[in-house]
């Protein structure tokens, strides 16, 4: 049964897995953010469990194929390593589900500050799907609604 699993979450099928099962988590957070699924299924540490589980397979099948984990490091090294990393298909998966883990938390988080400032949902849909997107744009899109509605600057909270 393992090995059936094995076989079957290659890289693209893992990929597609990833990318449409954060669409319901995102589907939520944009159209119900103050509902109870919203509270206790979206912005929960349960699809954290669910994305570090898939991250966790990759790596285990990563190992098992012999990836060399401390090639990883060289991204640090300069631009061109990085795209080195970028080119091999393991990097870039392990990659995608952390990019799109932070992305997903980041929501999460945006929508449980708006309830405290009461910001409207509606205008709240912008920086999410911005967010979803391009997850640094959308969260400095949702600080400048947040100042409007919190009426001062905060620079931590």
């Amino acid at each position: 049964m393992i090995e059936q699993i094995y076989n079957y979450f290659t890289i693209e099928i893992l990929y597609y897995w990833v990318n449409l099962g954060v669409l319901p988590f995102w589907l939520v957070l944009i159209f119900f953010p103050q509902s109870h699924l919203s509270k206790y299924f979206v912005t929960s540490i349960f699809p954290i469990f669910i994305l570090t589980g898939a991250y966790i397979f990759y790596l285990y099948r990563s190992y098992l194929d012999s990836y060399n984990f401390i090639d990883n490091f060289n991204l640090y090294f300069g631009i061109g390593n990085l795209s080195d990393l970028f080119s091999n298909e393991s990097f870039l998966i392990m990659f995608w589900i952390h990019f799109v883990s932070i992305n997903l938390f980041t929501g999460g988080w945006i929508v449980k500050d708006s309830q405290k400032f009461l910001i409207n949902k509606i205008i709240l849909t912008i920086p999410l799907i911005i967010t979803y997107l391009v997850g640094p744009l959308g969260l400095l899109i949702y600080w400048l609604i947040r100042i409007f509605y919190a009426k001062s600057i905060s620079l931590y909270d």
